[in-house]
């Protein structure tokens, strides 16, 4: 295995869910983190504490609100002071949103394109100097199934999602010479805080119960049957960022229990 050790990596939305997962995976190889996200500040703390103490590596927090691009300057400013850039960006932050597209709030749409899209354009633009500097890069953004296939009611978030299969092909040919590799990860459902707030929004908009919305919405598009695991995406993180995997870029990867074999 390719030794991450003092390497820095940046995950976005990485108090909970995915990001924890994938956080805590790369600190287990030896990476120095940068945690983002929401939280109280004992619970964030908390967390920063525990991945630091377990992994012997330094971690810092910064809340920077990705709607708001000085708020993601402001945070690569500390990350240059504290580590001097970024080794490895993991864009997984998310925000979703149901409603049908007749109905659907404007400022849903444009705060849904900002977080899952836009700052994955302005993470990565900030990360790329350091990289070419190094002659070493990943950059891995949680995409989704949504990037590959549609759903009803999910317009804004299908759209963001399918931007960011198009950014990731185009900045990975824009660097294909300079030891960085730029993939897409494209979950299915995973059970996360996200998703839990999904099924009661869903049943909603479908009018339907919540366990219908998990198992006749849900689990019906992934013929496995069953809800991916955070820790099955950190494992694929982690190959990304390994030598092995240098010649993989530009791809869209899913990890969705058939859903996109459809």
């Amino acid at each position: 295995m390719t030794n991450l050790s003092g390497k820095t990596a940046l995950v976005t939305g990485s108090t909970s869910g995915i990001g924890l997962a994938i956080a805590e995976k790369l600190a287990e190889q030896g990476c120095n983190i940068i945690l983002h996200g929401l939280g109280g500040v004992m619970e964030v703390e908390a967390i920063r504490q525990k991945i630091a103490d377990t992994y012997k590596v330094e971690v810092i927090f910064h809340g920077a609100d990705l709607k708001e691009p000085a708020q993601i300057e402001n945070m690569f400013g500390e990350i240059k002071e504290v580590f001097g850039g970024v080794d490895i960006l993991v864009n997984n932050a998310g925000i979703q949103f149901v409603a049908p597209i007749d109905e659907f709030p404007a400022d849903k749409w444009h705060d849904i394109i900002a977080i899952n899209l836009t700052a994955s354009f302005h993470t990565i633009s900030k990360s790329l100097p350091y990289m070419k500097e190094k002659t070493w890069g990943r950059i891995i953004n949680i995409a989704s199934a949504h990037a590959l296939v549609a759903s009803p009611y999910k317009s804004a978030y299908v759209a963001a999602k399918h931007g960011i299969a198009g950014l990731t092909k185009t900045v990975a040919l824009e660097v294909a010479e300079q030891g960085i590799s730029c993939n897409a990860i494209c979950p299915g459902y995973v059970w996360t805080p996200l998703v839990e707030g999904q099924v009661a929004d869903t049943a909603k908009a479908r009018n339907i119960s919540e366990d219908e919305v998990i198992n006749d919405v849900m689990l019906k598009a992934q013929p496995t049957k069953k809800f991916v695991k955070t820790d099955e995406i950190a494992d694929m993180v982690l190959f990304l960022c390994q030598d092995a995997a240098q010649n993989i870029t530009g791809t869209t990867m899913p990890i969705d229990g058939g859903w996109s074999a459809q």
